[in-house]
């Protein structure tokens, strides 16, 4: 079962945690996802201790196939993100079964 964790709920729970106001959660969460994603297109790679680290990859265009109908297309070139979990991250999941 696939749940999605929502930016809403993200900020109810800096709200109920800290004790912030929601618009003060809210500012705090969209600056520090602004600091993420501008360190990423400046230096290609921000890394986070303890949680892990985001690379931004170069991709070559190339062909792809319509897997239903077989049809030939171009992917076009373009800058995908990657994460690679640190140790603890990894850790702290197999170890919270």
């Amino acid at each position: 079962m696939r749940i999605n964790l929502t930016k809403k709920q993200i900020i109810n729970s800096i709200y109920m945690q800290l004790g912030f106001s929601k618009k003060i959660s809210e500012n705090l969460l969209e600056d520090f996802l602004l600091i993420i994603l501008n360190e990423l297109v400046k230096n290609k790679k921000v890394k986070i201790s303890k949680f892990g680290t985001f690379i931004l990859r170069y991709k070559k265009s190339r062909v792809g196939r319509n897997p239903k109908t077989l049809e030939k297309k171009i992917i076009s070139s373009r800058n995908v993100v990657l994460f690679k979990p640190s140790k603890d991250l990894k850790n702290y999941i197999n170890d919270s079964k």
